[in-house]
């Protein structure tokens, strides 16, 4: 049994950077209050929008009926997954993750789930392991469904109001229950509304509307080493699928949209070090008084790094660096112009707590925001690192952590090429470089009939959506589309699976990678909570499978 604590009552100002920190801004409401030891979740919550019940059939409104008597244990389900690290850099939680993963399909009646290890990749490290289920029900369709099952590190403990293991429920205006933990927007809490959904299905009739093959994986934010090496070895594992559905959410405004496509992504790590160098400290870091007479490597770090950028480090000055990047269509221009016409930035700077975007123009921001090239910098590491205090030291070695995003038709391996010449030709040979991973562009089209499921599903549930444009684009972050949408084709070793690939789901969460990361419980205006982003999906799932009443 599961003990749900009586939450504490959050200061203000702490719960004030809690609603910096996860986009809240002007929006927040006066200090919250404690909630009870009872879970209590309201499955309707605040959410002021339904489901149009006169499109659902009996079974399906049967399914409806569970979710709503069983919400408390939804909810505890997803603390339970939060409970559970999954810190795929670290390794932290990793295998027993994995486990618990497999232990969800078996829960689905799957007739295949196994758990396969990934020994070594092609970046030179060992992957994490792979997840992969089959569940035939003896349907028609089959669907693929991708997870990830792991999340990021935390770097800022002092940050997060609650242990970000804990998976505590507070209020966050207007949202009465929001659950914070590592991993509860990306991706454990959409991941928990798919999971209970299926499970609630399974329960009511003992089958599903269609087929089901799993693929999850532990290396999302390894740039998906592991499930590259195994999709290419093992296609046959996922032929029998016809599509893909992924996860959703709505916008804080309620606002719900597809995905599908992925931009692309390429990471590595730049090193200097005194032995490489010829200069400086060279067996370990040594004492700082010595930099009197004495090289410093980690300050050569930082010139050879202020080469690659503009002052204000918003323009990549490798030459050649954003050649072959493909011009937005006039669809996606005209979809662009749309989508800004009722921007506001300040809003949107709030909601993912920076100060303020490179620029004031709505439309400029989102070109740069969905569809930007760029080179960032995620972290650095190197002698003293221990937050105040002193302690004289020089390093002799320091290494930068860079990701780079990139779209059509780029080629990642080929910028990181145009670095490595570049860094060569300014005198800084002896810089280490080594690739991480590349997860290459993906586009996806939304003329399918798992689209078709999707969009009934907005209208059914009563929700803004955006139509998406007819023809194939990426619009959306990296993640590793291109193994299954038929781009793998097209690159070295890449096998040929082809298939639509459609997100869309009721559901909001915020503060993906950053602290005191929540999703949604109890609904309130046009965003639906838990129970709703469930119903949601289990919607999409009889309506692919031919099974609404229309």
């Amino acid at each position: 049994m599961t003990r749900t604590p009586t939450l504490p009552r959050l200061p203000f100002l702490a719960f004030a950077a809690f609603a910096a920190a996860c986009g809240g801004g002007a929006e927040m409401g006066a200090d919250p209050t404690p909630l009870s030891e009872s879970l209590g979740i309201r499955a309707n919550g605040d959410t002021e929008l339904s489901p149009d019940m006169a499109r659902i059939p009996e079974e399906l409104e049967q399914v409806f009926t569970y979710i709503d008597e069983n919400v408390d244990d939804h909810v505890l389900n997803l603390r339970r997954w939060i409970q559970q690290p999954s810190i795929s850099n670290s390794g932290e939680g990793i295998q027993e993750s994995a486990q618990m993963v497999k232990g969800f399909f078996d829960q689905l009646g799957c007739q295949i789930s196994e758990v396969h290890d990934i020994p070594m990749t092609e970046w030179g490290q060992p992957g994490n392991p792979i997840v992969y289920a089959n569940c035939d029900y003896g349907k028609e369709q089959t669907l693929l469904i991708y997870w990830m099952y792991d999340t990021m590190p935390i770097t800022q403990p002092e940050a997060w109001v609650y242990p970000p293991f804990d998976g505590e429920l507070t209020e966050f205006g207007p949202f009465q229950k929001v659950m914070i933990g590592r991993g509860a927007t990306n991706s454990k809490g959409p991941q928990m509304v798919m999971w209970n959904a299926m499970h609630s299905i399974y329960e009511v009739t003992g089958s599903m509307p269609v087929n089901l093959i799993f693929i999850a994986e532990g290396d999302e934010e390894r740039m998906s080493i592991g499930l590259r090496q195994f999709v290419r070895e093992n296609p046959e594992l996922f032929r029998a699928a016809e599509a893909m559905y992924r996860t959703g959410r709505q916008a804080r405004s309620g606002a719900a949209g597809f995905s599908g496509g992925s931009e692309g992504c390429v990471y590595i790590e730049l090193t200097t070090s005194g032995a490489s160098w010829g200069r400086g400290p060279v067996a370990s870091n040594i004492h700082g008084a010595h930099k009197r007479s004495t090289d410093a490597p980690a300050l050569r770090h930082i010139k050879m790094l202020s080469s690659l950028v503009s002052d204000d480090g918003n323009q990549v000055l490798v030459p050649g660096f954003y050649e072959g990047a493909a011009p937005l269509s006039e669809a996606e221009e005209a979809m662009f112009v749309r989508a800004s016409e009722n921007l506001d930035l300040t809003i949107a700077a709030e909601n993912i707590g920076v100060a303020r975007f490179m620029t004031d123009d709505p439309l400029q921001h989102l070109k740069n925001a969905r569809y930007g090239i760029s080179f960032n910098m995620d972290g650095v590491w190197a002698g003293n690192m221990y937050p105040g205090g002193a302690g004289a030291i020089l390093p002799n070695r320091i290494t930068s952590k860079h990701n780079m995003r990139y779209v059509p038709d780029m080629d990642g391996l080929e910028m990181v090429q145009k670095i490595r010449d570049y860094l060569d030709e300014q005198g800084y040979e002896d810089v280490e470089l080594t690739i991480i991973g590349d997860v290459p562009w993906s586009k996806s089209s939304y003329d399918n009939e798992l689209a078709e499921a999707v969009t009934r599903m907005f209208d059914i549930f009563g929700v803004r959506y955006r139509e998406p444009i007819q023809e194939e684009s990426i619009l959306g972050g990296y993640w590793p589309a291109y193994l299954f949408s038929g781009r793998d084709n097209e690159l070295p070793g890449g096998t040929d699976l082809a298939m639509p690939i459609v997100g869309g789901a009721m559901g909001h969460g915020g503060g993906a990678h950053a602290a005191n990361e929540f999703w949604v419980i109890e609904g309130a205006g046009n965003v639906y909570g838990m129970a709703g982003a469930e119903k949601s999906v289990a919607t999409v799932l009889y309506s692919y499978a031919g099974l609404l009443d229309e």
